[in-house]
């Protein structure tokens, strides 16, 4: 909106548009009363907002893009922030995942959360701040804490909590890499898709971070280890070329993943995610600071419920989201270690064996299924039958002299 003009000229067009403003309320109103019908998730004037900033289908000048909120409400379920926690995203963007885990948390507040409706995406959630004291209210807006580095995306981020009932957000203008940023120990969840930009001046790097690289995506996972509590969790998207690179300093983040966490998960998501912004495939690493690494669960993420291309569109059912967070829940590396299926454990003496390597195409067993085709001659007779029809007589073959038919019989008599 940044040079933007809003006129109204006349007084009467005026009139009419606080009319419309005051019967979308109206709705607003009736979809949200559960008595009535509808669903305590819906939060019209929010989803109003992030229909807004989905129409953003260019990745912004610092490389960042808008995370699709069903993902979000994964990585939620899989962070699982409580009341008192401490939540932080150090390049929050349009603030969804601070979103996300309010959300979260006002739904597992809520008594009859058992009882709510799943929305789309198969989640379950509470959307109504209204529902809580004030005193749990206060707790929960004082916990978030977003930081971002473009001053838009700072001001889109706040409004984004402020239409969604959160009053007071915190969302501030920083680099969190640079110099002068120093909020070590500190948080109790982390959640973030930190922007894959490529690399920043060595000489702006913070003093904190050690890995020997000048690429944010490596710099942001050191970074938000140092960011977290002991025993405080993560969930983080990465581009895959994390997981696996051979590079000194990809190997050195993944080190600290692995022996000083307890890297809990790597979900391997498909490239079509991030699209329209950016085509490239990511993964969700959940780890835990402080614990102790002993089997890392892999799951191949095939689908997310949407359609691949461009248009994302809503397909039937929920994808893996529903199955991945149910069995990440459940996981146990003696019932899990099938690695022909979509999910497994690898212990971690296997991990170091092969340098660190947490792509899952290293330790996936591929399933190759014999595929049995007719014999030859059966398949050319087809062949024949496609080309000059199924009620020409074998006699009449010889009067075609060229073509594919003379190359297909010809074929046929190689094989007699």
């Amino acid at each position: 909106m940044k040079n933007a003009v809003f006129i109204i000229p006349k007084p009467s067009l005026l009139t009419e548009a606080i009319e419309i403003i005051e019967e979308i309320f109206k709705e607003i109103d009736k979809d949200a009363d559960a008595q009535k019908g509808g669903q305590v998730f819906q939060d019209i004037q929010g989803d109003v907002y992030e229909m807004l900033l989905s129409e953003i289908a260019q990745a912004g000048k610092n490389g960042q893009f808008r995370t699709p909120r069903h993902i979000i409400k994964l990585i939620s379920e899989l962070a699982a922030p409580k009341l008192g926690h401490r939540v932080c995203d150090p390049a929050c963007g349009t603030s969804g995942f601070l979103l996300g885990a309010y959300q979260y948390m006002i739904t597992q507040l809520d008594k009859n959360k058992d009882n709510l409706l799943p929305d789309e995406d198969g989640f379950k959630r509470n959307s109504r701040p209204a529902l809580l004291n004030e005193k749990t209210k206060r707790i929960l807006e004082s916990c978030l804490k977003g930081y971002d580095i473009d001053v838009t995306m700072v001001r889109l981020g706040l409004m984004n909590l402020m239409m969604h009932g959160i009053d007071t957000p915190d969302v501030d203008y920083k680099d969190t890499l640079g110099k002068d940023f120093d909020e070590e120990n500190l948080y109790d969840v982390v959640m973030a898709n930190p922007p894959f930009t490529g690399s920043i001046n060595k000489g702006d790097i913070n003093e904190s971070l050690k890995l020997s690289t000048t690429k944010t995506e490596l710099l942001f996972v050191e970074f938000i280890f140092n960011m977290l509590k002991m025993g405080g969790t993560a969930g983080v998207i990465v581009p895959q070329g994390v997981l696996f690179g051979s590079a000194k300093a990809f190997v050195a983040a993944r080190k600290i993943l692995i022996e000083k966490s307890e890297l809990k998960a790597v979900i391997a998501m498909p490239s079509g995610i991030f699209k329209p912004y950016a085509g490239v495939a990511t993964a969700i690493l959940v780890f835990t600071k402080g614990g102790e690494t002993r089997n890392v669960w892999f799951y191949d993420m095939k689908s997310d419920g949407y359609s691949l291309d461009d248009k994302r569109i809503k397909s039937n059912g929920y994808g893996d989201l529903q199955d991945i967070a149910e069995k990440f829940k459940s996981r146990d590396p003696e019932k899990q270690s099938n690695r022909k299926g979509n999910c497994f454990f690898v212990p971690k003496k296997e991990i170091v064996k092969e340098g660190y390597d947490l792509s899952l195409s290293r330790y996936k067993d591929d399933v190759f299924e014999e595929i049995k085709y007719e014999k030859s001659d059966i398949i050319l007779k087809k062949l024949i039958a496609i080309e000059v029809g199924t009620d020409t007589e074998k006699d009449q073959l010889s009067k075609f002299k060229g073509g594919i038919v003379q190359e297909l019989l010809e074929l046929e008599g190689l094989l007699k």
